[in-house]
């Protein structure tokens, strides 16, 4: 088991992954996208405070939400029933494929695990060539 993940990992692990740059979206929201340029698409974001996502012990509006990408509606399900995960979905997010955690309990997650999260989140936005040239790689590099 590798060490439980930190906010600072976001950064490291987005930034790994090929054809990746750190700009915005939804307005001006911090976003992780794929591929560079103008065709990228957003795969982690940093969500703003919405009444729509509020902590149910302080009745506050979460402050550091990320939005992570998933392959598909069954990924997301899949993240938010582990209950060793502190995945969530809220009612906004119906129908959208993608979870939020908050960055202050990523140490619940492995890093081992959340770099698997990313990656798959990056390959499910990426250009097709691009997600099979790089795990074309990793798969002769082991």
């Amino acid at each position: 088991m590798t060490r439980g993940a930190r906010p600072e990992d976001i950064k490291t692990i987005c930034l790994s992954l090929p054809e990746v740059e750190f700009g915005t979206s939804w307005g001006d929201r911090p976003t992780y996208k794929v591929p560079k340029g103008d065709k990228g698409k957003g795969f982690v974001l940093h969500r703003m405070p919405h009444r729509t996502a509020i902590d149910p012990e302080t009745g506050e509006m979460y402050d550091d939400l990320l939005v992570i990408h998933t392959p598909t509606l069954e990924d997301k399900e899949a993240l938010v029933a582990d209950e060793r995960l502190p995945f969530f979905t809220v009612d906004h997010f119906n129908g959208f494929r993608a979870v939020l955690v908050q960055e202050s309990r990523l140490g619940e997650i492995d890093l081992d695990e959340l770099t698997e999260i990313i990656t798959d989140a990056w390959a499910s936005k990426a250009p097709k060539r691009l997600a099979k040239e790089f795990f074309a790689e990793r798969s002769t590099d082991g």
